[in-house]
């Protein structure tokens, strides 16, 4: 399975995200509404970092920093690792499993297109599986698959 795979079953009509002069308030009120765990940081329409709630957690709350004071830029993530829509799921969670995100900004020719989550992988597979699982039960009985 592919990422473009994932990003074709989500709905992405915005790719959430603040400036670099936005307070990590205005981040988090956006991450609470929106149920998200990360938003990207942008400046003139190029991404330039990814702040999350282990950024808040850590860079943040730990060092006794108020969020509606606090600008993104102080806090974010500034090297922002990114991966293709043709990479495969598999190299998706080598890579978050190695880097310890949960995030991944997604790219096709250069250009930002979405963004995935662990839970989104996670969730793939699962379905995934569970369609394999189908597939072999209902051979296994000589009935027709069905989904």
């Amino acid at each position: 399975m592919k990422v473009h795979q994932i990003l074709s079953g989500k709905v992405i009509d915005t790719i959430w995200s603040v400036g670099l002069n936005s307070t990590v308030y205005e981040a988090l009120e956006i991450m609470e509404i929106k149920n998200i765990g990360a938003v990207l940081v942008m400046e003139d329409g190029e991404m330039v970092g990814i702040f999350s709630e282990r950024d808040y957690a850590r860079k943040g709350i730990l060092r006794g920093r108020a969020s509606k004071d606090t600008l993104i830029r102080e806090v974010m993530t500034s090297k922002v690792i990114t991966v293709e829509t043709e990479q495969a799921l598999q190299e998706c969670m080598e890579i978050m499993s190695e880097k310890h995100i949960r995030h991944l900004p997604v790219t096709k020719d250069g250009k930002l297109v979405g963004i995935i989550s662990i839970n989104d992988i996670v969730t793939a597979i699962i379905r995934e599986q569970r369609a394999h699982i189908r597939s072999l039960e209902n051979y296994i009985s000589g009935s027709p698959y069905q989904e």
